[in-house]
């Protein structure tokens, strides 16, 4: 096995876990016997997940609980477990859900590129698989791609996919670079990590794993709540990145393409707003209206586009 060459790294997969009673277990047994530790962190479960977890600890000595004393999201989880791959020096650590949705088959594939020295944080992309579209949920799908777009413009990483994955791998560099105090909290902590990483130029790897459902697992995204929450993180992070990366780290002049993009569009809403309210006052749309509308619309688009060309450009070394 390609792994055998690298037995003097130090491996810790991170499990965060919250109300994970039926599955924790057979996820804890299945982790290979080249991790040396694993981090289980419990986010203040109701069930008897913590219990279950302590058990385990007792039969196999890699096993290390962490229990938040307040449920916190799974993004604090992961962040509780990296800080303590940090603290321990660990080469790599590995995030796999405790759900049982991970299948262990792709853990070298997902390891290897970062023990390599090939990409700093490798994570998986369920949608490289002709099989994701008949396993993933279409709700979960199709949301997922959309997630996908908007943290491809957020983070830089315009190569990766499947953003909300959660089976990741990241070196010890990484680990002792990210502050993880800073870390989102909950669902959105995979794009938060992303646009993070981008800040610092870690090369990222895509690595194509198989979507695994309906084994009992309970999901606790509460898609009402995501569908708003997750896109304006985005917004704001890409906010965030603009001004750490581009403007106090090395300036750009992409920051000008992506402002003028913005007013563009701010001026082409209310333009086409205008232009709406005079067709339903007067029965006709004034010309020089809708001609400002359209060169501010195609000036947005030209702006933006050119951005997000510069962007690539300047993170095409950070595709792993």
């Amino acid at each position: 096995m390609e792994l055998d060459k690298y037995k003097d790294k130090t491996l810790a997969v991170v499990i965060p876990a919250y109300n994970e009673e039926k599955l924790i277990s057979s996820t804890i047994r299945g982790i290979p016997h080249f991790i040396r530790h694993v981090i289980v962190i419990d986010d203040c479960s109701k069930d008897s997940t913590k219990s279950i977890i302590e058990a385990e600890s007792l039969s196999d000595n890699r096993v290390l609980l962490i229990a938040h004393d307040k449920n916190q999201g799974v993004g604090a989880a992961i962040a509780s477990g990296y800080k303590w791959a940090r603290d321990n020096n660990i080469d790599v650590a590995i995030v796999m859900a405790g759900d049982g949705q991970m299948h262990v088959e792709d853990l070298p594939n997902i390891i290897l590129p970062v023990l390599s020295g090939e990409a700093d944080y490798s994570k998986g992309n369920r949608l490289f698989t002709g099989e994701a579209y008949k396993k993933i949920p279409k709700m979960r799908y199709f949301g997922n791609a959309a997630l996908s777009l908007l943290t491809k413009i957020a983070s830089g990483y315009w190569h990766i996919a499947d953003s909300q994955t959660g089976y990741t791998a990241i070196n010890k560099k990484a680990l002792h670079t990210i502050d993880w105090d800073r870390m989102y909290k909950r669902y959105g902590q995979p794009n938060d990590l992303l646009v993070r990483l981008n800040v610092y130029n870690f090369r990222v790897k895509d690595v194509a794993i198989e979507p695994v459902y309906n084994i009992g697992e309970k999901s606790g995204i509460k898609i009402r709540k995501v569908i708003f929450t997750i896109p304006w993180l985005l917004f704001n992070l890409f906010l965030w990145r603009m001004k750490e990366k581009y403007i106090i780290r090395e300036f750009h002049p992409m920051v000008f393409f992506y402002f003028l993009g913005f007013t563009f569009f701010l001026l082409t809403v209310i333009l086409f707003c205008r232009l709406g309210y005079m067709w339903y006052l007067n029965g006709s749309i004034p010309a020089i209206n809708a001609l400002a509308a359209m060169f501010s619309f195609m000036s947005s688009s030209l702006f933006s586009l050119f951005a997000m060309w510069f962007d690539m450009e300047s993170n095409k070394d950070l595709k792993a």
